[in-house]
């Protein structure tokens, strides 16, 4: 800790580094150009330049490049570093303090509504602030700017903010250790302001990063190969009950459709776990849902018995298991009626009633037991006929002898040869209860979790009253390098390229023997790096339950890829009015915003969804230019191959986005949820347009006094508003910057299948957007081809595809008046022309063509060119 300054006189708190400085800190207010921003400013707060603070890292440090640090520098004078002191007397491990108040100035938020999930808000008041919030964006429309505070890290103290009275914006630094205190702080918050809301989160969080040296911004890093492909994860198919049997019909099942899987998770359910009280040396039996699991641990660190006696050939082979699709179903089914009845009995009041319930619960369990151990698995008719044709390999005739993991990944690779990678996942601790003391070489204690003060004030989560139910089984944090190092090897060899890591943000509620939640962080997420290192090619990792400053400023030197969002919600677990709906449209307003901030580090996952879902549509919308993979949890038997080839190729690879999508400026400081007006829109580039989804999220919000997310059914109704080229933030990317400049746009609805051109000057198109439904607009730059005449062409792409513009690869205008198009894919090729061409040809060959002259519309059908793999080269002779 630094020295502290005196509370009472604090004649050092305002230090300027040059005259160009845009902060002030001066008789109890925060200015920016001169401009108040924070009123009643506590004289203990101080104000420090980010040169004051950070310094130079030598060519010979660990420090961030320099480079990236003379950037930093380039713009600090647009921002500073806020601290605070008490007297020492004062000093605690969970200190309060005022940074001052501001009311009627619209802001922008994101807060934690859960241990692990964070999410927008919106007000104009610091006492409008959420508690645990992440991060404030103030509008200063004085100044047409904006400013952003982000509590961080000091020391062994993390921070976030929270809502004061009249007003008040409150810092609260903690350790969450009783045995780790301070009273002093010099940067334990970093404001900036820039023109640019998008320009700001870069800027802002490039010199946190320089500042405090424990993370790595996404430039810096490589992401892992899944981001650029489709993949299928196994959790809403078959949750806890997830087998090796499983696994392969739902792979072979996306692969006779046409869509074969690049990479596929193995989700909760393949783990070697077991409760307290049972055999330390046997599996735990019969787990379904989410739910049963989580006071369990691990008591080997390999895979479960499920997949540890499968042995290699088994599924190749003209005997392989049989499988009933329709199994998983009937045991989840069973699972749900008892979690149902579990939750009447915990509301039952009368003793009779509550017997009653004991007894349904009992006699369920029963019949969940039966259908476990007594129900013969039958074999569809369809397998019957397949069986044994599948795989055109050699191996399917000869018995292999390996078991387990390794053979069972080597089935799979051998009879899909398009699957890429394959994930398993586990909770950072291990399991959701951490690793059982005595049944590994590893030290673990079961550590009682005490949740901090802070997260009184978010949502009722049943995984937290579980965890804090059973405590955690904590590997000491001078064994967690081995512990992961065990763990990914094993999977390494056996043919596992990645992990998807949940539960991550359980760390602050045992930290209290272990130095406090930044240090306990620290050697989790150091273990955790060192091990994704040498295991999984340093890339081979989701992140996902880790929506909170200490994971992002403290976990991501090494992960460069995670979770922007809560989990996608197939059906609505609380019971509002508008039943699977309303929960859809908050998940993009979660991974919308938490984009702005998390893809400064990480490539922004908007996880998996079900393509036979009611909303399935809306979000594959959504999903199509996200800028990130495309993955469904369908069951097997559940799938829409038709929405789906909208968003991937035959070949199991997708046409992304070139960036991740953010909301549009006109949306920060709204409320797309339940304000009864506001429109999400989101905007992204591809290699020759840029593309804005607008979507229809109202029905469902944060809930302040219930704090909850919770239905709105006022406002689940159409919504009307406004689209512009403008919107698109063109100036984000070198690449984009020149089609920003152009003159004239095609515009091509994909949805409503209209073209028409549109250029800056132009007024906004209007649109009317029904409940959980979307429009995707394309804009490509129309280029003249220099014949005279004004003869001009933007290639739009593939329309059956959502992202169209992501299907064009690759774009030439030749002097001559020929333009060539490299497209992947197959269907309608569409392009916007001032005039007919005179000549089309396909890979060489004349081809037929159609041109409507009312809209420009130039059409020509392209076949999937396998040979090519699925390009195709489009010549356009004028």
């Amino acid at each position: 800790m630094a020295p502290p300054n005196d509370p009472v006189n604090p004649i050092f708190n305002v230090l300027k580094c040059n005259k160009d400085d845009w902060f002030d800190l001066s008789d109890g207010k925060l200015l920016v150009n001169s401009v108040p921003l924070l009123f009643e400013v506590p004289g203990n707060v101080t104000l420090k330049s980010f040169s004051s603070i950070s310094k130079s890292p030598s060519s010979s440090s660990a420090g961030a490049p320099r480079p990236l640090y003379q950037r930093v520098l380039k713009s600090s004078h647009k921002g500073g570093f806020l601290g605070f002191s008490k007297d020492q007397a004062s000093s605690s491990d969970r200190l309060m303090n005022s940074l001052g108040k501001f009311s009627g100035r619209d802001f922008l938020s994101i807060f934690r509504f859960k241990t692990w999930w964070s999410t927008q808000w919106v007000g104009s008041s610091g006492s409008d602030l959420q508690m645990e919030t992440q991060w404030v964006l103030l509008d200063v429309p004085e100044i047409r700017s904006y400013v952003i505070i982000i509590p961080i890290i000091e020391g062994k103290f993390r921070s976030a903010l929270h809502p004061g009275a009249d007003g008040q914006v409150m810092i609260c630094a903690e350790s969450g250790s009783t045995q780790v205190k301070a009273w002093s702080f010099d940067a334990i918050a970093y404001v900036h302001a820039s023109e640019n809301p998008y320009e700001l989160m870069r800027e802002a969080y490039a010199a946190v990063r320089v500042h405090l040296n424990t993370f790595k911004l996404l430039e810096e890093k490589s992401v892992p190969p899944i981001v650029n492909k489709f993949g299928w994860c196994t959790w809403d198919a078959f949750y806890l009950t997830v087998d090796p049997a499983g696994v392969w019909h739902g792979v072979k099942e996306f692969a006779d459709g046409g869509l074969p899987p690049r990479f596929v998770i193995i989700d909760d359910g393949w783990q070697s776990i077991n409760l307290d009280g049972q055999s330390p040396q046997e599996d735990a039996k019969n787990l379904v849902l989410g739910g049963t699991q989580m006071t369990a641990r691990l008591h080997r660190l390999d895979e479960g018995e499920k997949f540890r006696k499968y042995r290699g050939g088994s599924m190749l082979g003209a005997n392989r298991p049989r499988f009933d699709p329709k199994r998983p179903k009937k045991l989840i089914s069973k699972a749900i009626e008892i979690e149902q009845a579990e939750k009447a009995r915990d509301k039952a009041g009368a003793a009779s009633e509550l017997w009653e319930l004991e007894s349904r619960i009992e006699r369920l369990k029963n019949e969940l037991e039966e259908m476990f151990g007594g129900e013969e698995e039958v074999e569809p008719e369809e397998d019957k006929k397949s069986r044994g044709s599948c795989c055109r390999c050699s191996c399917r005739e000869s018995e292999s002898e390996n078991l387990g993991m390794k053979a069972f990944t080597g089935d799979l690779r051998s009879c899909f040869k398009g699957l890429d990678d394959i994930y398993v996942w586990h909770a950072l601790c291990g399991a959701w209860g951490g690793v059982r003391p005595g049944t590994t070489h590893l030290e673990s204690k079961v550590i009682p979790c005490k949740t901090s003060p802070g997260l009184d004030g978010t949502m009722t989560d049943l995984a937290v009253v579980k965890i804090v139910e059973g405590g955690i089984g904590l590997v000491h944090p001078d064994q967690v390098h081995d512990f992961y190092h065990s763990m990914y090897s094993h999977l390494s060899q056996a043919g596992i390229t990645g992990v998807k890591v949940d539960v991550i943000h359980t760390l602050e509620y045992v930290c209290e023997e272990y130095g406090g939640r930044v240090e306990l962080a620290k050697a989790y997420y150091d273990g955790l790096s060192k091990s994704l290192a040498n295991n999984f090619n340093g890339t081979g990792l989701i992140s996902s339950m880790q929506q909170c400053n200490d994971f992002f400023l403290l976990g991501t030197r090494q992960i460069s890829f995670g979770r922007v969002g809560d989990d996608f919600w197939f059906q609505d677990p609380n019971g509002d009015p508008n039943g699977a709906y309303w929960l859809q449209g908050v998940h993009m307003i979660h991974c919308a915003y938490n984009s702005m901030w998390m893809g400064q580090m990480i490539q922004p996952d908007w996880d998996m969804f079900q393509s036979d879902h009611l909303c399935a549509k809306f979000h594959a919308g959504s999903r199509a230019i996200c800028g990130g993979p495309v993955y469904v949890s369908d069951s097997v038997g559940g799938h829409d191959f038709d929405l789906l080839k909208k968003l991937v190729y035959p070949d199991g690879t997708i046409p992304k986005c070139q960036h991740f999508a953010l909301p549009t400026r006109d949306c920060l400081f709204k409320n797309p949820l339940f304000d009864g007006k506001t429109i999400l829109k989101i905007w992204n580039f591809n290699r020759f347009g840029g593309v804005i989804g607008a979507f229809n999220c109202q029905g469902a919000g944060w809930d302040p006094k219930e704090q909850r997310i919770r239905g709105h059914s006022e406002c689940y109704k159409p919504m009307s508003g406004w689209v512009h080229v403008a919107e698109i933030e063109w100036g984000e990317t070198k690449e984009a910057s020149e089609m920003g400049e152009a003159q004239e746009y095609a515009v091509y609805l994909s949805q409503a299948g209209k073209l028409f051109l549109t250029n800056p000057a132009s007024p906004a198109a209007e649109i009317t957007i029904e409940p959980s439904s979307f429009e995707i607009y394309s804009f490509v730059p129309t280029k003249e081809l220099g014949l005279g005449g004004g003869t001009k062409f933007a290639p739009i792409g593939l329309t059956d595809m959502f992202n169209s513009g992501g299907t064009v690869r690759a774009l030439e205008h030749k002097d001559s008046g020929v333009v060539d198009v490299e497209v992947k894919g197959g269907g309608n090729f569409l392009a916007y022309s001032s005039v007919p061409p005179e000549k089309c040809y396909l890979s060489g060959a004349e081809t037929g063509f159609q041109w409507s002259g009312e809209e420009g519309k130039l059409m020509v059908n392209v076949e999937w060119n396998e040979e090519a793999n699925g390009i195709s080269h489009l010549t356009f002779v004028y």
